[in-house]
């Protein structure tokens, strides 16, 4: 992660730098110099990334490293547009605008001087990861911890044709489906591919197929592999063979002697020639099995088939297009209970005992958690049925969330759900992790609108154009969907609806997924989830909602806030976190009681370098509130939305959030709009409220790069700007009575 901040960062600042050089001439060395400690720190921060989790020296100097990156961009943006803006206005309305948020930077002297220190920080934690030796020492000694650790998993997760599971519910139809289709006379080879998340039962299936009678009469011989992320080729091929041969002490000699390429080609004959069937469990990439395809007869005549497991979809319909693709469901809620009873509960105690009913109780309401995963209903059950009483049983239904995630209490286990989820995460590329931790935010079982997510994640600057292909350039929309895809097909996000044309309308993610990106986004320092505060309760900003218990080493930079109707407070007027706040996302909005209006929106306006600002749903049970004016002091904003809440002001100052890529103004009020929209010159999606006035037309020519425009009245515009916006893309229109402005 510590990577993908420090590439971010590096890129925000080329691009800033590049677009507002004049506004930084001043600093324009330093920001160089800094630059130039970005790229040599950026070159050493990969392997620290894998390694920090089994390294506490690691862990602190990334986490500092994260905090510089981001205080390194903060500071250089602030300045220019501090300048920028200056040079817009008259010194009196400059100072009056900014002189709250600048008065630690009067001068260029110690703006340089700022950027200076954040330079030399980085240079000194580079320093450390050098003279320490940190990243070699992990690897090679760091230890035997470490190394103990992970071969702890590897032993956990391999899996063995022979070893079957005893409880199996809800797949007999799939079964038969696949087997059927398995063992279908077709002279050529073809491939099954079963695609899932991590704890959807996948290995299970294939097992139960694997030794299913009408297979084992159809195919003359089997193999089966394990395949992981940490595999060796020659390793794999020479297991397969072995198995497909049965092969003799003589013939084993004889393989160990072979070179590689004779290896494959021997597998490939083999295939060829005999009716075969072998089965790739949990191949984890399209290199992966590129790296094996010259021993399988994939485009020969032979009746052997494949089959392979995976948690990557494109790895899936690469292997073969026109294969069988089968991805596991949910276990329906019978299924969820005939399978987490017949392991926790099942011939202990009598169905008609007080004891039993209690327990079933409790078991269905932890059931819920689950989803219908079958891996996390496996490790619940597992840990009751060790408890012998109803009042165990209460213990666990307290704490189910770290049942399911560990499979134990207070202490680290390989045996929960947890560390085989954390394998998806950790085989996320880097660009898409921030996107991934992103969706953390949302509260449980949300369906989330795909629209606002990208436009969330084009803020917050996690999403960058890439080279422009076949003359078509794509949008960082665009690319913003092309990530959900992939978190998609790598099964850490579900689809929720598909739209008419088949893109994702909304999504969501299972509950255990959630859990593991607030787990991950905490010990990243990415995200917190908080509480709004009372009165009567401690000054912190939040209270912590993670059922994690790691601890953050930064500072906090994204906040999501879900308030209960009797809250008192947005924030804590100690403004604990305003200097670096980020983002900041309400929910719950609608069913707020705020006991001041005074107090309502204006402690928001503390916030120095917040770029999002999430307020949907405003005070919609009491009388109509005022956007504060001091709104406008707020320049980073990239996004900000106040859809569907009960305001009534437009104010003028908004004209000064010029990085504003997304307005969202769809309030219930007829309010009026002061021509200032023109200024906003980043403007990428722009929603009107569905009834405004406006003193004078607004001016929308300056939006060149507005992609949507929503609820535009032609009443209170020239018509002939909008003909000038070339990147529209969605566009609605209210017409009026008079269409003059027409000709």
């Amino acid at each position: 992660m510590a990577e993908a901040v420090v590439s971010f960062v590096l890129r925000s600042v080329r691009d800033f730098t590049t677009q507002e050089a004049k506004f930084l001439s001043g600093v324009s060395q330093q920001v160089e110099v800094a630059q130039t400690e970005l790229q040599l720190m950026h070159g050493f921060l990969k392997d620290a990334d894998r390694r920090q989790v089994d390294d506490a020296s690691v862990l602190i100097l990334v986490a500092k490293i994260r905090d510089a990156a981001y205080d390194l961009e903060d500071v250089i943006q602030t300045y220019g547009l501090k300048v920028a803006t200056k040079n817009k206005g008259g010194m009196k309305n400059v100072l009056k605008r900014f002189g709250s948020i600048f008065k630690q930077w009067v001068d260029l002297h110690k703006i340089g001087a700022e950027i200076e220190n954040i330079t030399v920080k980085i240079s000194n934690l580079r320093s450390s990861l050098q003279s320490y030796n940190i990243i070699r020492e992990t690897r090679e000694i760091g230890g035997a911890s470490s190394l103990q650790s992970f071969e702890r998993q590897q032993q956990l997760r391999r899996t063995y044709s022979h070893v079957i599971e005893r409880v199996v519910v809800g797949i007999k139809d799939n079964v038969k489906e696949i087997v059927t289709y398995l063992v279908k006379e077709e002279n050529c080879l073809r491939v099954v591919s079963i695609w899932g998340m991590g704890g959807s039962g996948k290995t299970t299936l294939a097992k139960q197929i694997y030794h299913h009678d009408e297979v084992r009469c159809h195919f003359k011989s089997f193999a089966w592999v394990c395949i992981s992320q940490q595999y060796q080729v020659r390793d794999v091929l020479e297991g397969i063979l072995i198995k497909l041969i049965s092969a003799t002490k003589e013939q084993r000699e004889e393989i160990a002697k072979m070179r590689d390429y004779e290896i494959a080609k021997k597998l490939f004959l083999v295939q060829r020639e005999r009716r075969c069937l072998v089965i790739l469990d949990d191949i984890w990439s399209i290199e992966t099995f590129n790296s094996l395809k010259a021993a399988f007869p994939l485009y020969e005549e032979t009746q052997s088939r494949v089959l392979l497991t995976t948690r990557n979809e494109a790895v899936a319909l690469h292997v073969d297009r026109n294969g069988f693709l089968h991805q596991p469901q949910a276990l329906k809620e019978n299924d969820s209970w005939e399978l987490f009873e017949k392991i926790a509960i099942s011939g202990r105690i009598g169905e008609d005992s007080g004891v039993y009913k209690k327990m079933k109780e409790l078991g269905i309401e932890m059931l819920r958690h689950c989803a219908g995963l079958p891996l996390a209903i496996i490790v619940l059950a597992g840990v009751l049925a060790r408890k012998k009483n109803v009042k165990e049983w209460e213990t666990v239904h307290e704490n189910v969330h770290e049942c399911i995630r560990r499979g134990k209490f207070h202490e680290q286990e390989y045996e929960g759900a947890s560390w085989v989820l954390a394998l998806s995460y950790d085989d996320l590329p880097y660009h898409l992790k921030p996107c991934f931790l992103y969706l953390g935010h949302y509260p449980e079982d949300h369906e989330i609108s795909v629209s606002s997510l990208t436009k969330l994640w084009v803020a917050e600057g996690l999403i960058s154009l890439r080279p422009r292909r076949h003359g078509f350039e794509e949008t960082m929309e665009d690319i913003a969907r092309k990530c959900l895809s992939e978190l998609v097909e790598r099964c850490v996000v579900q689809v929720g609806r598909n739209g008419s044309t088949g893109t994702i309308k909304t999504c969501r993610i299972h509950d255990l997924i959630r859990d593991l990106c607030l787990i991950k986004a905490e010990e990243e320092s990415f995200l917190q989830i908080g509480h709004s505060l009372h009165e009567n309760e401690s000054t912190n900003m939040f209270t912590s909602s993670m059922v994690a218990k790691a601890t953050p080493l930064g500072k906090v930079r994204r906040l999501a806030i879900y308030l209960d109707e009797n809250a008192d407070w947005l924030v804590s007027s100690r403004g604990e976190t305003s200097g670096h706040l980020r983002s900041l996302l309400y929910y719950d909005l609608r069913e707020w009681r705020p006991t001041s209006k005074k107090l309502l929106l204006s402690p928001l306006t503390g916030f120095k370098v917040l770029r999002i600002l999430k307020l949907e749903g405003v005070n919609e049970k009491v009388e109509v509130v005022e956007l504060p004016s001091e709104i406008g002091n707020m320049v980073h904003l990239r996004f900000l939305s106040v859809r569907s809440s009960n305001i009534n002001t437009f104010p003028s100052s908004l004209g000064n959030l010029i990085c504003l890529q997304t307005l969202d103004f769809r309030v219930k009020n007829d309010l009026n709009i002061p021509n200032v929209i023109w200024k906003m010159k980043e403007l990428r999606h722009l929603y009107l409220p569905m009834f405004y006035r406006a003193g004078v037309e607004l001016k929308l020519s300056t939006l060149g790069h507005l992609q949507t425009l929503d609820f535009l009245s032609s009443k209170y515009c020239d018509l002939k700007d909008v003909i000038g916006l070339t990147n529209i893309r969605k566009l609605n229109i209210r017409l009026s009575s008079s269409l003059e402005n027409l000709e």
